[in-house]
């Protein structure tokens, strides 16, 4: 059978240690990036890249939104491509 070599300590030094863990500094929060344009839907865009419209050709459910066909979306160029290519938006 083991025994387990660790002194327990008194109550009142795991109180202060405990208290003093609580009092520390935490590191600043890292810099946050700016929401994205509310008006893009789906994929977020890359930086720099400016958005395509698309109008949709059939119903589909972007991000737990329900559009209807006809509707007119912005969404980044990959997506647009995409959604080209499956036959949920219209070409171009």
């Amino acid at each position: 059978m083991a025994t387990n070599s660790t002194t327990k300590k008194p109550a009142a030094d795991a109180a202060a240690e405990e208290s003093a863990a609580d009092v520390t500094e935490t590191a600043p929060h890292p810099a946050r990036k700016p929401a994205p344009d509310p008006d893009v839907v789906g994929p977020a865009l890359p930086p720099g890249v400016e958005p395509d419209a698309v109008t949709l050709a059939h119903h589909h459910t972007i991000d737990g939104t329900d559009y209807p066909p006809g509707a007119k979306l912005l969404v980044s160029p990959d997506y647009a491509q995409r959604l080209r290519g499956q036959g949920y938006a219209t070409q171009v």
